[in-house]
């Protein structure tokens, strides 16, 4: 067999495969990648024999390989790595179809009803980049048996609706969705209304239920409660509370513990904790108790306008019924009575993170440590014994002192005579990794000839 008979026999189908690889891109594709397409450069080169090499003779083993060749080149093009997704199919199908996805496209989405989920009709929805067209397949979608709408395809269909600006969704749509599936487009508006909520734009969130109103439906419990949340919050943060509360008796709304926790972070925010405390009784007359969330907006907001008095009270009420602050209120509460001169507060909060089964840590002994040993004077007896009480407790724990902590703490303790102790406290913390410089050396020589207490009264030291 000649070079020449030989060569169209064995690469015969080729062109064909060229063919059916070209038409399968220009049918599916919105765009042809180098990865997805075959140039006529690649086909001429796959077709082609190199000058060097000789002619000889093939068998009927070699013929069959080649075919099987050219058969798997085909399958590995249709179904590489990356191939396309059931979700680009059908946009390049309504796409390339462009029948408004009509009854000619409807006939090519019957081969994906058993695929349809969630997933594949949010990346289509997401993808599609046609609000007209994402609405009819939503539409399809919903009529096919064993599928229905979740609220993550309510979400992706609203996120197409409104466009990357976050307008407000055309009526068109609304009414064409309406003329194929009422309760759909009931169940839509509700989840618009929410999501505006969720995002902050009340007035946007007031004109869609004046719409779902126009449209013939009522919001649902859930879009209610959203709504009400939402305004109840507002009222009392600009300092409305009286009208947050005729709102709830005019609607003959039952508020819950979330309701009322938004309410009294409002009111915290307005700097009203007097109103505050009074929502908190409110709750218990309407038989809707605090949880831990409530109290805990309540004490921070109490905290954070060192309203310290007032978190005592708090703080009580909520251990009382089971609600514990976080271990970092915890620290923060005791920076707050140490900088307040209430020490002996200070050292029961760290009896009561015991109690709420929150061990104090590292951290907290050092602050209330730090806050007794750390200002130039020295402390009084019993704030120093309190000082050792939590130092003892740290040993305990297996906790250190941090190096500015050890040096006052020292200095502290040879300032009251305790010299023997400022040894073992420098002695056991040498122990945990600490060591001691010359710039830091904390152990003065005290002039042991004047009394530790000064001629005014005041405790006093002296370094020789």
């Amino acid at each position: 067999m000649s070079k020449r008979v030989l060569k169209p026999a064995v690469f015969s189908p080729a062109p064909l495969l060229y063919s059916f690889r070209l038409s399968f891109n220009r049918f599916f594709c919105i765009h042809n990648s180098p990865e997805d397409s075959i140039t006529q450069q690649e086909t001429t080169d796959s077709i082609s024999t190199p000058h060097s090499s000789s002619a000889h003779y093939f068998s009927a083993q070699d013929l069959t390989f080649l075919k099987e060749s050219i058969s798997v080149a085909k399958v590995a093009d249709i179904e590489p790595g990356k191939r396309l997704t059931d979700a680009l199919l059908i946009i390049n199908g309504i796409n390339n179809y462009n029948d408004a996805l009509g009854e000619t496209t409807q006939k090519f989405l019957r081969q994906f009803r058993e695929k349809l989920d969630e997933n594949l009709v949010v990346d289509v929805l997401r993808n599609l980049q046609n609000a007209e067209l994402g609405v009819k397949f939503f539409l399809w979608a919903g009529r096919q048996i064993g599928y229905s709408h979740s609220m993550a395809v309510y979400n992706a269909l609203l996120e197409l609706l409104a466009g990357d600006k976050n307008d407000k969704v055309s009526d068109h749509f609304l009414k064409e969705i309406q003329n194929d599936d009422s309760q759909v487009l009931g169940k839509l508006l509700n989840v618009l209304i929410r999501k505006c909520c969720q995002n902050g734009m009340w007035s946007l969130a007031l004109e869609e239920l004046e719409r779902l109103k126009d449209f013939g439906y009522k919001p649902s419990r859930v879009t209610y409660n959203a709504l009400i949340r939402v305004f109840l919050e507002f009222l009392c943060k600009v300092g409305n509370w009286r009208d947050a509360l005729n709102m709830i008796e005019k609607e003959e709304f039952q508020p819950d513990t979330l309701i009322y926790t938004k309410m009294i972070m409002g009111l915290c925010e307005a700097s009203l904790f007097e109103e505050a405390m009074e929502f908190l009784n409110r709750m218990r007359v309407n038989s809707c108790f605090p949880n831990v969330v409530t109290y805990r907006i309540l004490l921070c907001g109490c905290l954070n306008n060192g309203k310290l008095g007032r978190c005592k009270r708090i703080l009580s009420m909520m251990i009382a019924e089971g609600c514990y602050p976080s271990p970092k209120i915890f620290c923060s509460l005791v920076h707050a009575y140490c900088k307040s001169g209430d020490h002996s507060y200070a050292y029961k909060l760290l009896k009561k993170m015991v109690d709420c089964g929150c061990k104090p840590g590292y951290v907290v002994y050092n602050i209330f440590i730090g806050s007794i040993c750390g200002n130039e004077g020295l402390p009084s007896m019993d704030l120093l014994e309190l000082a050792e009480k939590a130092y003892s407790e740290m040993l305990d724990a297996r906790i250190a002192l941090n190096r500015i902590n050890v040096s006052n703490f020292a200095r502290c303790l040879c300032g009251s005579g305790k010299y023997e102790e400022a040894y073992r406290v420098i002695r056991e913390m040498m122990g945990k990794g600490f060591i001691p410089d010359a710039a830091g050396l904390f152990l003065p020589s005290f002039n042991r000839s004047r009394p530790p207490y000064g001629t005014s009264g005041t405790r006093s030291w002296t370094p020789e």
